[in-house]
């Protein structure tokens, strides 16, 4: 081969786009049953939190109400996300749902405060519960349900890797632990400590807080292209030198979407044909990608010695 460089581009298989493209629509199924489910639980919440004066109850009512309009903006993320490239997008609106996550996770910081300050004021004037009993049995129907709708959107992160997804389900695991923290702070001031059921409120909004938190650093890693996996370098470092008479110069990674685009660098010996190159860079691609989970496009470009 020449003095100089050889590069060579490929894009993610066929099974592997249509895996990511089964992925997604299982992630908009779930994210649009999730939606109109937290839409239900958050109505039935809020009207029982208002009957009975629970300020844990009506707190855990709106944030099933702001949780459904995330999920609803995690959902239209998702849908927008699967367009194909444009004039405009070159490189398709995959992270788009990195920018949904980071809007629905700044919505849920604004209800925590809200629920805050909401609850603060319960509890310098703390309120006796009307009709308990009907208090506990929605909250407690309502934490089963929001946990059920948590662990399904939970696996359907899991097979799609998708960030908004992932933020919409520790945003449903919050509800759920939201909706079990209400019970108990009801519970606790029916048998006498009303100050409690205010403490509960402010709980909750520390729920919110907390999941808002990692979502909002995680998608904002991602949408300005910091991939810290210096395990997955050193990993395919090893693939390339193992296996092939290549040495590697340097690898580069960013997240897009729900998979991992890597740059790969490496040098050949430059007594090797081009042909020669060539399978070998089709070799290494293969390698590459059959060892690590969720890498998508890959570039190398092989540099003589």
């Amino acid at each position: 081969m020449d003095k100089g460089h050889y590069s060579r581009l490929r894009v993610a298989g066929d099974a592997q786009m249509g895996d990511q493209v089964k992925g997604f629509v299982e992630a908009e199924h779930v994210a649009k049953l999730t939606t109109v489910t937290q839409l239900g639980i958050g109505l039935v919440e809020l009207l029982v939190g208002q009957i009975t004066t629970s300020i844990s109850l009506t707190a855990d009512g709106i944030d099933s109400l702001s949780d459904s309009t995330i999920t609803l903006i995690v959902w239209f993320g998702l849908k927008l996300s699967r367009k194909a490239p444009d004039g405009r997008f070159h490189f398709g609106y995959l992270k788009v749902e990195s920018l949904a996550a980071l809007v629905a996770s700044s919505a849920m910081i604004a209800v925590a405060i809200t629920i805050l300050y909401q609850s603060y004021l319960r509890l310098l004037e703390p309120q006796e519960i009307s009709y308990p009993v009907i208090a506990l049995v929605t909250l407690i129907g309502a934490g089963v349900l929001a946990l059920y709708r948590a662990l399904q959107m939970r696996r359907a992160a899991r097979r799609s890797n998708l960030v908004s997804l992932k933020v919409g389900a520790l945003n449903s695991l919050k509800d759920t632990s939201g909706s079990f923290t209400a019970f108990a702070a009801v519970l606790a001031s029916v048998m006498g400590i009303p100050q409690v059921d205010a403490i509960g409120g402010m709980v909750i909004a520390g729920y919110i807080c907390s999941v808002a938190y990692v979502s909002i650093k995680e998608s904002s890693l991602v949408l300005v292209d910091a991939c810290h996996r210096p395990e997955l370098v050193e990993e395919i470092k090893g693939i390339v030198e193992g296996k092939h008479a290549a040495e590697v110069r340097e690898v580069r990674l960013r997240r897009t979407g729900s998979y991992v685009v890597g740059f790969l660098d490496i040098t050949v010996d430059g007594n090797l044909r081009m042909r020669e190159v060539d399978e070998m860079v089709r070799r290494i691609e293969l390698d590459v990608k059959n060892e690590i989970e969720g890498l998508g496009r890959l570039i190398i470009s092989a540099h003589s010695r």
